[in-house]
């Protein structure tokens, strides 16, 4: 561990860990450098993991990085322990276990700066800098020489020492200078995406018919060829065969025998979050699974979050939508934040639930529930939200 040596780069990132990059990309870079980064450790908040960061740590190094949850892009990252992890920048060298990091050497480094910010409470004094900040603890007996904005810098304490670095944050340069301390872990939010990114596009679904892609205007209905996907999508990251289905929930009045392969196969568009299922004999599109890359799932990790919309229609049994549906004013929609409890508010009840297991009773994270309704089948999580949909065309 004490071979790692990253670049800091101030509002962009650190090292190959770059702001604004999805999980997915963080942990693939994570597992092709192994012998760098042997421990990691995924932290999200188990029951609401939309209320808190998606956080990568690396405790042997002494930083970690923390995603926004709902897009699970790279928003901040945090070196904790400074002695723990050398830095580059430019041509010197910032912290690890033979460098000191001190006031005045960051700011010899970083040149003049406005006044930091200092919290009486926590005795901690904050320097700014356009996309970068630096956390130093003040000595109780000093924190007299931190309470003036006016104070001379670099900071010096009577007695000629000066404090030493215990915290750097790295944030989009967009969240502005000496905004408080402690504000960069608060507010700090990805950079934009850049142009042409379809990461996040939003996918609309209209049950039983058809799915749309805003961000380049893809179309794919329920009986598409290979060749229509193809066309629209590109080609697909894998393809795979379809096991038998154990859960019958919407194929019961299905008479053909079941056997070990049953001829389906996937297309798998691990990089949209989405699969989509072909029939063995005609090669038409019978279902679309679509993915939204929670953590607590077996799936995790193995697919971008689908950001997907689907509409559903009205309770009453009146009209199908039609294209003013899709306008943001529709309310009656499901997407890869809903939890189950607003499901059933749009859809019913949905009755007792297919317990699925992932193949495996030592599967860490429990088994997930799925149920059934018209066109739509929703794998559900134990915390309430959704795993999968499964969109199809029923023949009842």
């Amino acid at each position: 561990m004490g071979g790692l040596t990253l670049d800091l780069r101030p509002g962009a990132g650190l090292g190959a860990f770059n702001l604004g990059m999805p999980v997915c990309e963080a942990l693939a870079y994570v597992q092709q450098h192994r012998s760098s980064f042997d421990v990691v450790q995924v932290k999200y908040n188990d029951e609401e993991p939309l209320q808190m960061d998606l956080v990568l740590n690396f405790p042997e190094h002494g930083f970690h990085l923390r995603f926004e949850s709902q897009s699970q892009r790279l928003r901040l990252i945090e070196v904790y322990d400074v002695q723990r992890l050398h830095m580059r920048y430019a041509t010197s060298s910032i912290g690890g276990p033979n460098i000191t990091a001190t006031f005045v050497a960051v700011y010899a480094l970083f040149g003049p700066t406005f006044p930091g910010t200092f919290n009486m409470k926590r005795c901690v004094y904050t320097l700014f800098y356009p996309g970068l900040s630096f956390a130093f603890p003040i000595p109780v007996q000093y924190t007299e020489c931190c309470q003036h904005r006016e104070a001379e810098l670099p900071l010096e304490f009577p007695d000629g020492t000066t404090p030493v670095m215990s915290r750097i944050c790295i944030y989009d340069s967009a969240v502005g200078g000496g905004v408080g301390v402690g504000a960069p872990l608060k507010i700090a939010l990805p950079p934009q995406l850049p142009v042409g990114s379809f990461y996040m596009e939003e996918v609309h679904a209209k049950l039983a018919e058809e799915l749309w892609f805003t961000g380049g205007g893809q179309h794919l209905l329920f009986g598409a060829s290979p060749q229509d996907v193809w066309a629209e999508l590109g080609r697909p990251c894998g393809i795979h065969q379809k096991q038998v289905d154990p859960m019958v929930i919407h194929s019961a009045s299905d008479p053909k025998p079941r056997t070990a392969l049953c001829g389906d196969y996937f297309y798998n568009y691990f990089t949209r979050g989405i699969d989509i299922l072909f029939d063995g004999q005609t090669h038409r599109i019978k279902k679309f699974v679509l993915h939204t890359n929670f953590p607590g799932h077996t799936d995790f990790n193995c697919y971008i979050k689908c950001n997907f919309i689907i509409y559903v229609p009205p309770s009453d049994g009146g009209e199908e939508l039609d294209k003013a549906a899709y306008a943001d004013g529709n309310q009656r929609r499901i997407t890869a934040n809903t939890k189950w409890s607003e499901v059933q508010g749009l859809l019913g009840d949905g009755g007792r639930a297919a317990i699925q297991t992932q193949g495996s009773v030592s599967n860490p994270f429990g088994p997930t529930f799925v149920y059934g309704y018209r066109n739509i089948a929703l794998e559900v999580m134990k915390n309430g939200h959704i795993a999968t949909v499964t969109l199809f065309q029923s023949t009842m």
